[in-house]
Parts: structure tokens; C-alpha cells; sequence
């Protein structure tokens, strides 16, 4: 009974942790959609810029887009080892990335 049970959570985690790994979207009805695009490209060393797009779908035809960029702070830098194709490594300076979170209502 125990490596039943044991057998059935592993089975439930695995499938759990294997479809959340990627949520994108890849093909969605165009007969009445939103689809927003959300980007953030460094500018300077202080400053980022944030650019959303919004596409308006009606009866498979783009009706509307809808484009706003806003400045923000920038979040720094940080050290992170790189690798190349070689298997050599060392490390790079890179620009700290904003995570994203979109909440729908």
C-alpha cells in the first residue's frame, strides 16, 4: 500500500512541475481577443524602458494597437559566470532583469 501511495505522488508532482515549466501562449482565437506584449530594454546604467503592447483582435483582424513606453529605474548590475561553446568560463557584468507578473480580471 505505501509504494502505491509513494508511486501516486511522485506520478502527481511530476506531472505538476513538468506543466508548469511554461505557460506562453502559442496560437489563441482571434475573433475577439486582447494579447498583450510586455518588454523591458536597458537603457543606461540608472535607467530602463518599458514597453507594452496591446493588440486588439475582432473576427481575425487586427482592430487596434495599442503601444505605451514608460521609463523606469533601472535595477543595477550584476556578476554572473558565463560559459561559452567551448565549456571555458569567466565572469561577465550583466544588467538585472525585472520579473514580470500580470494580474487578469
Amino acid at each position: 500500500m505505501k509504494k502505491i501511495l509513494l508511486f501516486s505522488t511522485v506520478s502527481v508532482l511530476a506531472l505538476l512541475f513538468s506543466s508548469c515549466d511554461n505557460n506562453e501562449v502559442k496560437d489563441f482565437s482571434k475573433e475577439g481577443a486582447i494579447e498583450t506584449v510586455m518588454a523591458v530594454d536597458h537603457l543606461d546604467a540608472k535607467h530602463d524602458i518599458i514597453t507594452t503592447t496591446h493588440n486588439v483582435w475582432i473576427n481575425n483582424m487586427l482592430s487596434k494597437k495599442i503601444v505605451r513606453k514608460d521609463t523606469i529605474p533601472a535595477l543595477g548590475m550584476s556578476t554572473q559566470i558565463a560559459e561559452n561553446n567551448e565549456g571555458e568560463t569567466k565572469n561577465v557584468v550583466l544588467a538585472k532583469e525585472y520579473e514580470i507578473y500580470i494580474t487578469v480580471k
